[in-house]
């Protein structure tokens, strides 16, 4: 049988094939396989977004990742650490404002000091919002111990993105020492659903030396490891890296959105009840691309609440929109479009994963 975007559609179980076939859709295709996602999601879930209030609450980073703008040996940024009273004082901002969940997010550490810290401050934000305020943490590689010593605090959610899952591809973005290995990825995303953590990952879209077949290999990568959330977009240089003397083997801009969105679409086609974050990065090369990611399937938007006195030494990449906004603005402005797109937003609800629910027979509170 001849492969058309009907055919694939119709079947219960989307191979790698089918998922390369439709990433290489023209415009007329993709339309119909974006209304494909859109449908799911909105007979799954309705059309509703959860807002997951971001801090970023540290770029130190012990981590030297040949992509990223915050990686250990950039010298060009002041390197900062939020005190715990900047941190309480953004978690009770997401609070009154009822977004019900934040996400904390920082460069790759993992002293002893810096593990008692995270677990100080989930126990004061757990204390101080009575609970009500969900926690998602992207923290990096870390040990069972410290992954148990903060689910015990408070954190349920953990994102830790892979990237690539092509550990060829990996190794092309990662200096080649043990600080930066494909099997540690692999354990520390084990290790996280072991602890009981709602697990999370992602992967760049559209980055040099990578294919067609690398994303489509992403795609099942999420699949066969059960994932229960996901975080993607395209790939962004960054002049201060060493993969930015590839930047001309990077697809245009337009083609990075187009390539992303269809990644949501079919990623909400085959794993159906996962939550799907309309990321920044999107938004960052389309001014639309986070609404159009919504349409085709996602669930969550990511709200940047970081003090904006940091936000310019947190850039993982160039160009990144609305770092001078306050958290009033960038609020109001996410509420305006999505709105506008004809969604709602889930105020008060913590939006966790469908998926895991489903997994784990447990109940999910508030949502």
């Amino acid at each position: 049988m001849n492969q058309t975007v009907e055919n694939i559609l119709q079947n219960k179980y989307i191979n790698k094939d089918d998922i390369q076939f439709l990433l290489s859709l023209d415009k007329e295709g993709s339309e119909r396989l974006f209304r494909r996602g859109h449908e799911i999601k909105t007979t799954l879930a309705g059309r509703k977004v959860f807002f997951r209030g971001l801090i970023e609450y540290s770029n130190i980073c012990t981590k030297n990742c040949f992509y990223c703008g915050i990686r250990m040996d950039n010298n060009r940024y002041k390197r900062y650490t939020m005190s715990d009273e900047e941190v309480l004082e953004t978690a009770k901002y997401a609070h009154d404002n009822n977004f019900a969940s934040i996400v904390i997010q920082s460069g790759e550490q993992s002293s002893k000091a810096f593990s008692k810290s995270i677990e100080n401050l989930l126990r004061e934000i757990h204390t101080k919002t009575k609970g009500e305020l969900h926690i998602t943490l992207s923290l990096g590689e870390q040990t069972e111990e410290t992954y148990k010593q903060w689910y015990n605090a408070g954190a349920h959610r953990y994102l830790l993105r892979i990237e690539v899952s092509n550990p060829a591809l990996y190794a092309k973005l990662h200096p080649g020492d043990k600080r930066h290995t494909y099997n540690a990825r692999l354990e520390a995303l084990s290790l996280l659903r072991k602890t009981g953590y709602q697990v999370g990952t992602g992967v760049m879209i559209g980055l040099p030396f990578q294919t067609v077949s690398d994303l489509a290999d992403d795609l099942c990568f999420f699949r066969d490891f059960d994932i229960d959330m996901v975080g993607m977009g395209p790939y962004i240089e960054h002049e201060d890296t060493p993969f930015w003397a590839y930047r001309d083997l990077i697809p245009s801009a337009a083609d990075r959105v187009d390539l992303s969105i269809k990644m949501v679409a079919i990623l909400r086609i085959i794993m159906p009840d996962i939550n799907i974050a309309a990321t920044t990065a999107m938004q960052t090369l389309d001014p639309r691309g986070r609404e159009l990611a919504i349409y085709a399937g996602a669930n969550v938007i990511m709200p940047n609440l970081t003090p904006v006195k940091y936000r310019d030494n947190y850039l993982l990449y160039e160009n990144k929109p609305n770092v001078k906004d306050q958290p009033d603005e960038t609020r109001k402005a996410l509420e305006k479009h999505i709105l506008a797109e004809g969604d709602e937003i889930g105020y008060g609800e913590w939006g966790d994963s469908r998926h895991f629910k489903n997994r784990n027979g447990k109940i999910i509170r508030k949502s």
